[in-house]
Formats: structure tokens, sequence, C-alpha cells
């Protein structure tokens, strides 16, 4: 179904099942294929491929020659029914190529919103990206990847399959992430290092003096007194009162199975 307001070119192929809303542009010679369904104001440019089963939502701007929704490049993957889902107000700049999930995971690649993906940006099987991220030119994320909300990932950087990064956290060029980067923290380097926390981004996102403040002494809490996570979970529960947000690295050590960048 084709809302009457999209405005198809003549040499772009729509798939008679996918449904494309109000105000859909489609470029020249792009391919929309079987299960698509695309929201209301979103573009997509010329050269481009969206292969179902893929949900995008409002307001996107995909640019030429984008892959969206192909199937995945893990060998176990045997062409089973599997998902993407993109959240509103993304921009996805030429090249990039979000793949499907797989049965192994829960089925699902998942993006959310207002996010920029610039040049060549590949975000594999399974991943979870969350809203307001940055990924530079070239970044690479493996299969089943977890970033958080307003992570800002450097060109040329990668993460090991299964990795996760928390909110807030900095990800510097050419990184190679080989273990989790909890929230707030910047992480640079082969393999990465932490770098103090992300002070100047939480400013821009209006924390507090107070609590940057805090933030930084649960960073030096984890980080430069010799604990084991377990013991700097303990330590940071008093701070976790004294700064909400504190709560974000706590919960994230918890979860994490590959261990930290240390």
């Amino acid at each position: 179904m084709i809302d009457k307001s999209a405005v198809i070119h003549s040499t772009a192929i729509v798939s008679d099942d996918a449904v494309i809303g109000p105000g859909v542009t489609v470029g020249p010679w792009t391919i929309i294929g079987s299960e698509v369904e695309i929201g209301e104001g979103t573009s997509i440019a010329s050269h481009c491929v969206v292969k179902g089963p893929v949900k995008i939502g409002k307001r996107n701007k995909i640019f030429q020659f984008a892959t969206i929704g192909e199937d995945c490049q893990d060998k176990k993957y045997a062409g089973e029914r599997t998902f993407l889902e993109i959240g509103d107000d993304n921009v996805i700049r030429e090249h990039c190529t979000f793949h499907r999930g797989t049965v192994q995971d829960n089925c699902l690649t998942k993006v959310g919103s207002r996010n920029l993906f610039m040049v060549n940006v590949h975000v594999a099987h399974d991943c979870v990206v969350g809203d307001d991220c940055i990924f530079a030119n070239n970044a690479t994320l493996a299969g089943h990847v977890h970033i958080g909300n307003w992570v800002i990932f450097g060109g040329l950087a990668a993460i090991h399959q299964f990795g996760r990064v928390g909110d807030h956290a900095f990800i510097a060029g050419m990184a190679a992430l080989n273990q989790d980067v909890p929230p707030f923290v910047m992480a640079a380097g082969h393999y990465a290092k932490p770098f103090g926390i992300n002070k100047e981004g939480l400013r821009r996102r209006g924390f507090s003096n107070e609590a940057i403040s805090t933030i930084r002494h649960a960073y030096m809490i984890v980080y430069k007194e010799s604990k084991t996570v377990d013991e700097a979970i303990t330590k940071l529960a008093p701070l976790c009162e004294q700064e909400p947000s504190v709560q974000l690295l706590v919960d994230f050590l918890k979860e994490s199975t590959r261990g930290i960048c240390r």
C-alpha cells in the first residue's frame, strides 16, 4: 500500500506488499522489497536497497547506496525469518549497511531514534542501538552488540561481537573494543583503554557540575582504587543516592559478561 502523498520515482522498484506512509520519497533506482514498512516523511535517496521484514519509522533520511535489512553475514544464518526495526528522525548516510537479526538471538536488529550514521557505518545482526548516538565514518558494530544512548563512536572504531557500550560513552577514532565500555567513559586505543569520563559531553547534555563531579568520583572508584568489579559496585552504592545517574554505571557493571575495558 502506497499513500497518495508519497513520491516514488518512476525507476524505483517497490514491492506490492510494501507499506509506504504519507510524505515518503523514494529516489531513482531504489529497490523496496517485500514486507517493508516506511513511516511518514521518511526519504530514501537513489540506488538504495531496503529488504524486509523491516520497519522504518518517521522522518528518517537515508542517503544513496545504503543497504537496509539485508540478510546477515553470520554463517549460521539459514534464511530464517528475522527482522530490523529503525525508529524516527535518524540520518543514515551513504553506503551504510544494517542487517536483520538471527534466530540465535532475538531475531531482531533494533535501532532507536535521532541517531547519525555517517558514511559506511555497519550495524550487524542482532545489534541494539539506543537514541541520540553519533557513529562517524566506517564505524563497525559486530553482531549482538548493544550501544546505549548519547554514545559517540569515532571513525574506523570497531567493537567485538556481544560487546556493550553504556550511555554517554565516547569511543575515540580507530579504537578497537574487545571488552565493554561503561557509561560516561572515554575509551581509546587498540585494544581500548579508559581515559576518564566524557565530561564535555555531559556538560552539553545539561549535567550539573555537581553531577559530573560525582560521576568522576564513581569513575575513580572503578578504575583507580584497584578494586574488583564487585567491590566497586558495593562502594558505589552511596553515590547512587547522591547522584541517581551513577545507577547507570552500577547496573552496567552488574550486567557485563565480557568484562570492562581496563
